[in-house]
């Protein structure tokens, strides 16, 4: 389903020297700091490399992680803030404020920065396994575990790391709560959407996929809800995917809803139902279109042109001309004025974030070496820490998704 699932774009970032020289006082630690520019510069590649997958993102992320965590984690067996943290600046943009970046001189907020943006890649990495004609069960697994890893991903940084930078994010920007906790929750709403697909093509209790129905409109509600406060300017365009999203998977709850009651001989109350399924889904249409006519940043999704949309116009028509029928022949039954309660829970199906954890610190960073690192002595260029003119920096390059023919999500 190419162009099912709207993305920001991804963080950019200004090239990190790593040059302390004076202060890498033993080859050893001179090594630390070549090392660090190299796996920096490596893992920044494989955010634009279209053939990058979940397995070179991850060894090229725990290159890089092991070594920085020599900038973080204490060193010398005391509780100390380890001495490196500070010594080097890091600039970065964020994917909501175009290219204005924000800048630290804190490993901590290297850590975070870099890790936000392996979690964005692996929605997006998920989105264009999703893209393909044809995706087959594999796939599709590998489309659900990627979003829960990217929301495990961005868990992990909010309620471990992000507490312990010194400056506190700016308001609108990505380590903001309202930011992160939005990415965290339209994740697993995206990873219940597959879940959802599959019980559907496997014709799986309607009773199940009208409750993960309800819950995955829940969470794009709760998600909407968390960027009610921030500037529309950055925020509405976003919205206005997960609002649609909300009333699709509303308009799924309700029909699905209305065919269990239908088969508990509730014929009136399923009317009521398929009544506000209709109601959801032409409110989801509209909101498709306002969506694409918004301004924001980040890719344009186009829902409404999905068989997987569609289908579900036609679902919700049949099935109340089934029971308007049903009704006229053999129930009787007065349609209700209020659409039956959804009191749905599932119990089955719901997308848990997968637990994300740092690789272990590198062999290099003993604490014979990290003695070797001399804050006294200085960096002798002082384009380490505070470069004369910041440079702009220019957005990251993604690689193009290419539209396929559409047949509906079908996983074989």
């Amino acid at each position: 389903m190419t162009h099912w699932f709207h993305r920001n774009p991804l963080k950019a970032t200004a090239p990190v020297s790593f040059n302390l020289y004076g202060v890498a006082s033993s080859p050893a630690a001179s090594k630390i700091c070549n090392d660090l520019r190299t796996t920096r510069a490596r893992l920044l590649d494989m955010f634009t490399d279209a053939t990058c997958t979940p397995e070179i993102m991850k060894k090229a992320s725990d290159e890089y992680f092991s070594l920085l965590q020599g900038f973080i984690v204490s060193l010398d067996g005391t509780t100390k803030e380890n001495k490196l943290r500070f010594i080097q600046n890091f600039r970065w943009t964020d994917t909501l404020q175009g290219n204005i970046p924000s800048s630290q001189q804190d490993a901590v907020f290297e850590l975070v920065s870099m890790g936000f943006n392996i979690a964005v890649w692996h929605s997006k990495y998920a989105s264009r396994r999703a893209g393909k004609e044809n995706i087959t069960e594999d796939e599709a697994k590998d489309v659900h575990k990627n979003l829960k890893l990217a929301a495990g991903i961005f868990k992990f940084l909010k309620e471990t790391q992000i507490p312990r930078l010194i400056t506190p994010a700016e308001k609108g920007k990505d380590l903001e709560p309202r930011v992160i906790d939005t990415y965290i929750v339209q994740s697993q709403a995206e990873a219940q959407e597959v879940t959802i697909a599959r019980a559907i093509e496997l014709k799986h209790n309607v009773g199940l996929i009208a409750a993960l129905a309800l819950e995955t409109a829940n969470y794009y509600q709760k998600a909407d809800h968390t960027l009610n406060t921030l500037d529309p300017e950055c925020s509405n365009k976003w919205r206005k995917y997960l609002q649609l999203k909300q009333h699709f998977y509303m308009a799924y709850a309700h029909c699905y809803h209305g065919q269990t009651l239908l088969a508990s001989d509730k014929c009136g109350e399923a009317i009521r139902s398929l009544q506000e399924a209709e109601k959801c889904y032409l409110r989801a249409e509209t909101l498709c279109k306002e969506y694409r006519q918004t301004k924001g940043p980040g890719s344009t999704a186009k829902p409404s042109e999905q068989l997987f949309f569609t289908k579900l116009g036609g679902l919700i028509k049949n099935t109340l001309e089934k029971c308007q029928r049903e009704n006229g022949f053999i129930y009787f039954h007065k349609v209700p004025e209020e659409a039956p309660a959804l009191e749905l829970k599932a119990s089955y199906g719901l997308a848990e974030p997968i637990i994300f954890e740092l690789p272990p610190l590198s062999s290099q960073c003993t604490p014979e070496v990290y003695a070797t690192f001399d804050l006294t002595r200085g960096p002798k260029d002082d384009k380490a820490t505070k470069p004369k003119q910041e440079e702009e920096i220019k957005p990251v390059k993604e690689p193009d998704l290419k539209p396929q023919k559409d047949t509906g999500c079908v996983i074989s």
